[in-house]
């Protein structure tokens, strides 16, 4: 997998229709959820976007890395995505590894907060995120409030 990671000024016209197509696909079609994929934090100056390509140069995994106070208090991980075709061979892990790493670097001394899907619950504690919210339903799909300690 390699890794790049840039500001929304940074992306290329294509680069930004293939992360925000795999987006698309996976949380409006695959998921069956339409709600307003695009909101202004894409375009945040301080929001940093994770592309992940394969060997064959395509965006196959994504994650948005968000300031504190964008989303959150804290800075915060969302929009995270791994095409299908990847799944199941570590992607998603090595995917947030990556994340958790620059989040860390870009706000030093500052916790990481994310709201996931509730079935996904164990494989962010795996990484070190602790529940910080009852489920509850956003866009009609099962989700909480996560936090990774930093300080």
């Amino acid at each position: 997998m390699q890794w790049s990671v840039l500001t929304f000024n940074e992306l290329s016209v294509d680069e930004l229709y293939e992360l925000l197509k795999l987006r698309v696909d996976i949380f409006v079609v695959e998921q069956n959820c339409p709600y307003p994929e695009l909101d202004e934090k894409d375009r945040h100056i301080e929001t940093r976007h994770l592309l992940g390509r394969n060997d064959a140069g395509e965006i196959v995994a994504y994650a948005r890395l968000l300031a504190p106070g964008v989303s959150y208090t804290d800075a915060s991980i969302g929009r995270v995505v791994v095409a299908e075709q990847a799944r199941g061979g570590g992607v998603a892990y090595a995917l947030m590894t990556e994340a958790i790493r620059l989040t860390e670097s870009y706000w030093a001394g500052k916790n990481i907060q994310l709201g996931g899907q509730e079935y996904l619950k164990d494989f962010y504690q795996k990484l070190g995120f602790e529940p910080v919210s009852e489920v509850y339903l956003e866009d009609g799909i099962p989700h909480l409030d996560m936090l990774f300690r930093t300080v």
